[in-house]
């Protein structure tokens, strides 16, 4: 299944996601990531270069590998498709922070609510 790939956004408009991957300064790697997102609404999950985790309830987490970096991205599928991205950040530990789940978890709720 092909996704259609949308950014959460605050109330002022501004998409998290969006800002965390154009601050990445390595170009290759921002390249990498965009490609790799391309390749999710192409492919859905049979796409190359990421992994795809179930973490509680709605709430998903993709896994991209770049240049030795590892990037999550904390998302949620709606109506059927719809992918939102919610969060993302540079894993350097082995676990997840709870702190960065917990954002994820605050923008869903949002999300939901505001789809009602």
């Amino acid at each position: 299944m092909k996704f259609i790939i949308n950014y959460w956004r605050n109330p002022s408009g501004k998409a998290p996601v969006e800002k965390y991957i154009d601050d990445i300064e390595n170009k290759e790697e921002r390249a990498e990531i965009l490609t790799t997102l391309k390749g999710i609404q192409e492919y859905g999950t049979e796409a190359v270069g990421v992994e795809f985790r179930q973490l509680e309830g709605k709430l998903w987490e993709l896994k991209i590998r770049t240049h030795g970096s590892q990037h999550r991205i904390f998302y949620i599928v709606m109506k059927g498709n719809e992918m939102i991205l919610l969060h993302a950040y540079l894993k350097k530990t082995p676990r997840t922070p709870l702190k960065e789940i917990e954002t994820a978890m605050q923008r869903m709720k949002k999300l939901v609510e505001a789809r009602r």
